[in-house]
């Protein structure tokens, strides 16, 4: 069942468990998924609990409703949380705070996108290791026609996707792109008709979760790190998580079940 995360959010961020699987529902479709203020803490409060758990191998996020996945900020209350530059500062510490911990997040994380994914709403599903679009899809980064400035992190993010020349069609046009153009520039990883988007995603998750985990995680950090800054870059982590593998109960039930045909069991240990 569909949970709350807090009570200041609302029902507008919801997060149910199940099979492994970790969802995040972004729950204001009356305004397409806008997330407000108190939606971003939600978020954030909604990544520890899946952070912390585990039982939840995946995390899956969508928009509601099945026309936008996310349209970025809530415009509607930037009189009383971003009406100055104090304000803004403080909306952004907390903004960020929720995308730092989608980051941060160990675990896999798919963007499940059915309908309008601009601007803010595509930085969010940026922030997804895996993205699978519905065919009736639409990606757009309206900066240029609003007078701002998309935001270093999310840029970074799109350049390593769709590369610098795509990166500065999307933002020199403010263009939106149908599901086949995005597919084609890389912004998303799939395309699946509309109809088959949850099950496709599902199973994708279902397939995810079964792996083990130490491994799972110990490829999304080295991939994260090689296509990250290399500034940032942290070998003996890699290294670290690298050992935790081969020194894991769960290698050797993979090797067990090799020898017996059979389907691992992993414990996450």
């Amino acid at each position: 069942m569909d949970i709350p995360i807090s009570p200041e959010a609302g029902p507008k961020i919801l997060a149910r468990k199940r099979d492994g699987i970790g969802w995040l529902t972004i729950n204001q479709p009356e305004k397409r998924n806008a997330i407000s203020l108190a939606m971003w803490d939600a978020i954030a409060a909604a990544m520890d609990d899946f952070a912390a758990d585990d039982a939840v191998r995946v995390v899956v996020m969508h928009g509601a409703g099945g026309k936008a996945f996310a349209s970025g900020a809530d415009i509607s209350e930037f009189d009383q949380v971003r009406a100055d530059a104090d304000a803004q500062e403080a909306y952004g510490r907390r903004s960020g705070a929720a995308r730092r911990k989608m980051e941060a997040l160990r675990k896999p994380l798919i963007a499940m996108i059915q309908g309008f994914c601009i601007g803010g709403g595509y930085a969010v599903a940026l922030m997804a290791d895996l993205r699978i679009a519905s065919d009736d899809s639409r990606f757009g980064i309206p900066a240029a026609r609003l007078g701002i400035a998309y935001g270093q992190q999310s840029l970074e993010r799109l350049v390593a996707l769709a590369g610098p020349a795509i990166a500065k069609e999307i933002l020199f046009t403010g263009r939106q792109f149908d599901a086949a153009e995005a597919l084609a520039c890389r912004l998303v990883n799939r395309v699946v008709p509309a109809a088959q988007l949850q099950e496709v995603v599902t199973t994708l998750a279902l397939d995810i979760a079964r792996n083990a985990p130490l491994s799972v995680e110990a490829s999304k950090v080295a991939i994260d790190q090689i296509a990250g800054d290399p500034a940032a870059r942290n070998p003996a982590l890699v290294e670290q998580l690298n050992r935790a593998c081969f020194n894991s109960a769960d290698y050797s039930e993979g090797r067990q079940a090799f020898r017996e045909k059979r389907v691992p069991v992993f414990a996450g240990r």
